[in-house]
């Protein structure tokens, strides 16, 4: 059989075929981006690396690893920390803007917007905080124990939801909208906790540092910069203020995330009209007897300005930053974090033994206990009530999510414990109650949305506004 070159039909047909499939491709690898059950996954795959690594032979490496000192230069100024410090207090204050920008919008247009739309899961979320840290403080009776009361109060969202997702198509989305919120409300009172009582000591001139920093981010508001990548220099200038002042750095995410505009300007061009005059003027200048390329790139960098305005600043920074914060900065923190070295694990001296069972307890029991029993109360009080499909089974699936403290947990054990023994001991705890805490949800929800009957109310509510029904 004789080969020759490909003819110029095959080549056109070649080249129609090919933008299809390359575009299939990437938008089924967006759609995997932005599962959340996927995301889950990898968190807890990473978690199981680290623990796998962390007994394996090639154990001491992995401590090795983190241990490594890594050092950033310029000029005269030299800072030089473990990769494991970049990593729970740089990368992670990318993770801290993902819940800054998500607070933001909540605050503006969604769950915190109205105290009496979000009354049952502040209530919740509430009674999901205090009810573990005095579960928490009343198995504890040592002082340095005491310390990590705060590393069970945290849920992980992406695992939660992760969890919650799996049980699929059943679930109704006011209970989805619910956990989130508990979550996001969770995570606001975390962040409140690390400001407040895991802090080292003041140093005023950080403070006049990270102030020049949210100066910086104003002023550029004001100008008019709209590109994420100018107040790059203005949050490195945050988070080493933060450093110097001795608050947690990574606070810096939170900070910027609050400041991110939550719409357009007032008085810009509206994008859809920057839109349709960018075409008009691109197919002028296409249909024009002189028609050059480079004459189109005005219209061009308008309709690409067009794009990046269509939609909120604190929108289209989350969507950037989600993927590299579910599928690197979080993986990253829990293989850095969840390798503890089991046979290194002393929980038979009472402190040990102490923190993994009151994490293991007020995870598994304190959540749930904690999440139901503030919600019947208000709800008892008539200061909210229960949205339509969801009762009171399902609000224990949401207690029992709520324990899986991950992330969260796992980082707040960072700041409590300087002592490795008990850092381990309570990552220990949080590993084991959040395996257990999503065994649970997961057995809860194929037993309370499977059946018929919650199939069936599951549908009428899926298209619904669930906060509609959350008045009153």
């Amino acid at each position: 059989m004789l080969v020759g070159p490909p003819t110029a039909g095959a080549d056109r047909m070649s080249s129609a075929r090919s933008p299809s499939v390359a575009t299939r491709v990437l938008d089924a690898f967006d759609r995997f981006l932005h599962v959340e059950a996927v995301s889950g996954v990898v968190l807890l795959i990473a978690a199981a690396a680290a623990l796998l690594w962390a007994n394996s032979s090639s154990g001491a490496s992995y401590q090795h690893l983190w241990h490594t000192p890594l050092t950033f230069a310029v000029g005269g100024w030299t800072i030089s920390q473990p990769l494991h410090f970049w990593i729970n207090d740089g990368l992670m204050t990318i993770f801290f803007l993902v819940v800054g920008l998500e607070i933001r919008r909540e605050i503006h247009m969604g769950t915190l917007a109205s105290l009496q739309i979000a009354s049952l899961p502040i209530a919740a979320a509430l009674g999901g905080v205090a009810v573990p840290a005095l579960m928490y403080l009343v198995l504890s009776a040592d002082s340095a124990v005491r310390q990590g009361w705060a590393v069970p109060t945290a849920t992980d969202i992406a695992f939660a939801v992760g969890v919650l997702a799996l049980l699929g198509r059943s679930v109704p989305a006011a209970l989805r909208v619910l956990l989130l919120s508990l979550a996001v409300i969770d995570d606001l009172v975390a962040i409140i906790v690390i400001a407040v009582f895991y802090s080292g000591e003041l140093a005023p001139s950080g403070l006049l540092i990270a102030l020049g920093g949210v100066l910086l981010v104003i002023i550029l508001q004001r100008l008019g910069v709209r590109s994420a990548l100018a107040y790059v220099i203005p949050g490195a200038v945050l988070w080493l203020g933060l450093l110097r002042f001795g608050v947690h750095p990574t606070l810096a995410g939170v900070v910027l995330g609050l400041l991110t505009p939550i719409a357009s300007e007032e008085g810009r061009d509206p994008p859809a009209r920057m839109v349709a005059r960018a075409l008009r003027e691109m197919r002028r200048r296409s249909q024009s007897a002189h028609a050059d390329m480079e004459h189109l790139a005005p219209a061009m960098r308008q309709l690409k300005h067009a794009q990046r305005e269509l939609l909120p600043p604190t929108v289209r920074v989350q969507m950037a930053l989600h993927p590299w914060v579910a599928y690197g900065v979080m993986p990253l923190f829990a293989l850095a974090n969840a390798g503890i070295a089991l046979d290194g694990l002393t929980l038979d001296a009472p402190a040990s033994g102490s923190v993994a069972l009151g994490v293991f307890l007020a995870l598994v029991a304190g959540k749930p206990l904690g999440i139901v029993l503030a919600s019947w109360l208000a709800v008892r009080a008539g200061w909210c009530r229960l949205p339509e499909a969801i009762n009171w089974k399902l609000m224990t699936l949401v207690g029992c999510l709520g324990g899986i403290g991950f992330t969260m947990a796992i980082f707040i054990a960072t700041l409590a414990f300087p002592n490795d023994t008990l850092l381990n001991a309570a990552k220990f705890g949080v590993l084991a109650a959040s395996a257990i805490a999503a065994v649970l949800g997961l057995a809860l929800g194929f037993a309370f949305l499977k059946s018929p009957a919650a199939r069936r109310a599951a549908a009428r509510a899926r298209y619904s506004v669930p906060w509609e029904n959350w008045r009153g």
